[in-house]
């Protein structure tokens, strides 16, 4: 089969023939009909530290998908060929303590799979039965193609009570301009938005965010304190990682807010504690991937509903094998997701 290959220890990745994955007894083969670029994948493709350290080539990368199943291994009971498919890709050891106690999505010892194993950027990916999402055929391929992201926003926004509250999402990065789209659907309001970027800022727009500020040129939490009359935002979504973005994130919250974490900073940075978490009483989240399945039954549900319309995110649909331009346009900041095909041609959306 045809697969994109990081097949060395140095940056890019080639388009190879590898052979089609065995199965075992419980688990599924998936022929992909949809798979799309995160921001992982181009940390794996520009080879930066954390790929060097966590990385072995060679690997077939690539953990969004969707895709139909092939063949099911002899143990398999709750799927079968012709099913339509994605797949939490946080494969759980099922032996902590967080396993064992209902938190499977922070296990101690998680393997991802286009991470940790082969993933999906191929014409067929093995998955576990255990790890399946069976899709509702009423969801278009290029929105189940993108469920992972769209599950951690779903997952950040749903942390806590959102409906009627004014909500602030720091980086418009794709997860960020997802919870501009959940948060909306969720009842919440006003919606901020703060990005130094041209392209997301028109994007935040289109995703419905009410009021959204060019980084770059005012300070998020002062306009944020000026459109709320000096209390702050209910609730923050912090999503990008950076410094700065995480630093105005905290001061942005009013007292006895509640901020949620899943931008993750490239190194250790400071905190004022005393003035923008203990003073102020905030309930601080960190947020990791999805809660399985708790998360992947809310956002069928909303896209099941009408409510969220991913559209204007899904910038670029391209044969699989034009992966180095679809990077080149992630790199470049221009597209947000985009999506690769196997076959070369879009499937029915």
């Amino acid at each position: 089969m045809q697969a994109i290959v990081k097949a060395a220890s140095k940056p890019g990745a080639e388009v190879q023939r590898v052979a089609v994955p065995e199965i075992g007894a419980r688990e599924v083969l998936v022929r992909v009909q949809a798979a799309s670029i995160c921001g992982t994948d181009l940390h794996i493709y520009r080879w930066d530290r954390w790929s060097e350290r966590r990385i072995h080539p060679p690997l077939v990368f690539g953990h969004e998908f969707c895709g139909v199943v092939e063949r099911v291994g002899d143990e398999v009971s709750t799927v079968q060929k012709g099913d339509f498919v994605s797949a939490e890709m946080h494969v759980a050891c099922g032996r902590c303590f967080q396993c064992r106690t209902g938190q499977r999505h922070i296990c101690k010892d998680v393997r991802i799979i286009g991470i940790d194993m082969d993933g999906c950027f191929a014409e067929f990916v093995k998955i576990p039965e255990s790890n399946i999402w069976k899709v509702d055929p009423a969801i278009p391929v290029d929105y189940a193609a993108v469920l992972d992201p769209l599950g951690n926003a779903v997952h950040t926004v749903l942390a806590g009570d959102v409906a009627g509250l004014s909500l602030a999402v720091t980086g418009c990065g794709p997860i960020g301009l997802f919870a501009i789209a959940v948060a909306k659907a969720c009842g919440a309001g006003p919606i901020f938005a703060s990005e130094p970027h041209p392209y997301r800022i028109k994007l935040a727009e289109r995703m419905g965010a009410t009021v959204v500020i060019d980084s770059s040129k005012t300070d998020p939490a002062q306009e944020v304190l000026a459109q709320t009359q000096g209390v702050g935002a209910d609730v923050v979504l912090e999503m990008s990682g950076n410094p700065a973005g995480v630093r105005q994130a905290f001061q942005m919250l009013r007292r006895g807010g509640r901020i949620s974490l899943l931008g993750i900073p490239s190194k250790p940075l400071e905190l004022d504690l005393a003035n923008d978490v203990i003073f102020k009483g905030a309930v601080v989240q960190g947020i990791n991937g999805r809660r399985v399945f708790e998360t992947w039954y809310k956002m069928q549900a909303l896209l099941k509903s009408g409510a969220l319309d991913l559209s204007p995110l899904i910038t670029d649909r391209m044969p699989m094998s034009d992966f180095a331009r679809g990077v080149a346009l992630l790199l470049s900041g221009n597209a947000s997701k985009v999506l690769l095909y196997p076959d070369g041609t879009r499937s029915a959306t």
